[in-house]
C-alpha cells in the first residue's frame, strides 16, 4: 500500500481557458478548454506521483463530474480511492486574460457530504497504515468542522505523520489534536495567530508558540513571491522566492507541499525539503491553468534556490490563538 496518502474532502474538476480581453455583455472567444483533476490533496498527489513516489489519493466522487475526475486521475497514473457520494462533484474554472496577464478564478461551493460519506473518507485514508497522511483543502457542507482534526487523531493512532493544509476553523480544529506539519499561507497564518506582519522574527516566534504548546511539530509558512519559512522547535530556515514571469497563480502551494513531503520521505534534511518546495512552487507558476509542477521544471529551478538559517536565540512576546 502507499506510503503517502492524501485526502481531499472537497475535490473539483479544474477547468481553465484564456481570452484576449474580458468584456461585459460580449461573446468572448476563448482558447481550448483544459480540464484537470483538482482540490488540495489531489493536486498534492499528482505532483508526488510525478516525482516517482508511491501515493494514493482519497476523495469523494459523485455524478458525471465525479466520473470525469476519476478518469482524469487514471490518465495521469495517480492511484486513487474514490468514495461514491450522492452529490455531484463541483467544477471550478479559471480564465486568463491575455491583454492584462491577469487570472480570474471562479470557485464553486463544495459538494455536500453525508455522515456516512465523510466517515468512509476517513476509513479509506487509514487503509494500509500509511506513513504520511496529507489532509488538504476546504471542508464541505455536511462534514464536521473538525474533519481534519479527526484525521489527525486517527492518523496518530496508527503512527502516521499527519500534515494539514487548510485555513480558518478547520485548521484550528486540526491543531487541537497535535500534528506533524501545517502549511499555511501568510494570510492564513495571520488569521490563525492574530498577527498582521511579515517580519521573520515575529512569524518564527508565533510558529514556535504553536510548537511549544504541542499543537504541531513543524510549520512551513508559504509567503508567495517572498519565499517561505520552515520552522521547528530548534531551527528556522528561510528561502527567498525566485523571480519569474508567472503564467498562473494556481497550484503553487500544493506543489510546494508535495515536493517537501516527497523530500522528507526520502531524506530528513529540512534544508533539502525546503529547497525542493520552493523549486516546485515556482515550477507550478510557469505552467498554465492547473498543470502544476513538473519534474523537469523543478530540476531547473532547484540550483537557484538559496536557503539560510535564521538565528533565534532570543524569544519575543508570544502570540495567542484567537
Amino acid at each position: 500500500m502507499a506510503q503517502i496518502v492524501t485526502v481531499t474532502p472537497s475535490p473539483a474538476i479544474d477547468a481553465s481557458t484564456a481570452v484576449g480581453k474580458i468584456a461585459p455583455f460580449s461573446k468572448l472567444r476563448c482558447a481550448q478548454l483544459r480540464r484537470h483533476p483538482g482540490g488540495g490533496g489531489i493536486n498534492v498527489a499528482r505532483v508526488i506521483q510525478r516525482l516517482g513516489a508511491d501515493v494514493r489519493a482519497v476523495y469523494p466522487s459523485g455524478g458525471a463530474t465525479g466520473e470525469l475526475l476519476r478518469n482524469l486521475l487514471d490518465r495521469e497514473g495517480v492511484n486513487g480511492i474514490a468514495v461514491a457520494v450522492a452529490a455531484e462533484t463541483r467544477e471550478d474554472f479559471t480564465v486568463f486574460e491575455e491583454s492584462t496577464r491577469q487570472q480570474f478564478r471562479f470557485m464553486m461551493p463544495g459538494s455536500p457530504l453525508a455522515e456516512t460519506e465523510w466517515s468512509q473518507l476517513i476509513q479509506a485514508t487509514l487503509a494500509g497504515l500509511p506513513g504520511f497522511i496529507i489532509a488538504s483543502g476546504s471542508v464541505p457542507p455536511g462534514a464536521p468542522e473538525d474533519f481534519f482534526g479527526r484525521i489527525v487523531q486517527a492518523g496518530a493512532a496508527i503512527g502516521a505523520r499527519v500534515i494539514v493544509d487548510s485555513s480558518r476553523a478547520p485548521l484550528k480544529a486540526a491543531l487541537q489534536s497535535g500534528l506533524y506539519l501545517i502549511k499555511p499561507s501568510l494570510s492564513e497564518f495571520w488569521n490563525l495567530t492574530g498577527l498582521n506582519c511579515d517580519d521573520d522574527a515575529t512569524l518564527i516566534d508565533a510558529a514556535r508558540d504553536l510548537i511549544d504548546h504541542g499543537l504541531v511539530e513543524m510549520v512551513a509558512l508559504s509567503m508567495g513571491p517572498n519565499g517561505a519559512l520552515l520552522i521547528t522547535r530548534d531551527r528556522a530556515l528561510r528561502a527567498e522566492g525566485l523571480a519569474i514571469e508567472a503564467a498562473t497563480v494556481s497550484g503553487a502551494g500544493d506543489s510546494f507541499l508535495a515536493a517537501m513531503v516527497w523530500s522528507l520521505q526520502n531524506d530528513p534534511d529540512l534544508a533539502t525539503a525546503l529547497r525542493f518546495g520552493i523549486a516546485a512552487g515556482t515550477a507550478a507558476l510557469v505552467n498554465p491553468g492547473t498543470e502544476l509542477a513538473r519534474p523537469q521544471d523543478i530540476a531547473g529551478f532547484l540550483p537557484q534556490v538559496r536557503i539560510r538559517e535564521i538565528a533565534t536565540a532570543t524569544r519575543i512576546a508570544a502570540s495567542q490563538l484567537r
